[in-house]
């Protein structure tokens, strides 16, 4: 009873939109919870959307100003006045893709890592834009994050 009281309180969904993805909805929305729990954030509401390229791009271009599609987008909204956060997510599988083969790692940890990724900015954590980003504090946590709970998964947070 109490596990299930905890992840009503964490409460993430994954909605695919249309595309395919290689990963399961179901073990993206648990490592988003898992992020949650590592981070000791006991109540949330996370919708992560899975997007083709021509949606992300215009999430991009509409709200950040920028051309092209990007890889994730948080969009985050702190938390509500009962202390729950609350974030809209979105993943463009066709820029992970591209990503992954660039950096030498398989589709799927790239999106699991994009999930860690955007879960980190729906808790307020923040990266610099240039090429510190991934050498800062919160690229640190996401890959240990990643390790620990997608690339080792008995090993606990």
């Amino acid at each position: 009873m109490t596990g299930r009281r905890q992840s009503s309180e964490r409460a993430v969904s994954v909605q695919t939109d249309g595309v395919r993805t290689p990963v399961a909805c179901d073990r993206l929305m648990e490592l988003s919870r898992e992020v949650l729990r590592a981070l000791r954030v006991t109540r949330a509401m996370l919708s992560i959307t899975l997007v083709d390229s021509r949606t992300m791009a215009r999430l991009n271009r509409v709200h950040l100003g920028h051309r092209g599609p990007t890889d994730v987008i948080t969009f985050a909204m702190g938390a509500d006045p009962s202390g729950v956060v609350l974030a809209d997510i979105y993943i463009c599988p066709d820029v992970a893709r591209a990503q992954a083969q660039e950096h030498g790692v398989g589709v799927r940890e790239e999106i699991a890592r994009l999930v860690v990724h955007g879960t980190l900015h729906a808790c307020g954590w923040l990266h610099p834009e240039d090429e510190s980003r991934t050498t800062s504090p919160m690229w640190r946590r996401q890959e240990q994050l990643l390790r620990r709970l997608w690339l080792n998964p008995s090993r606990s947070a």
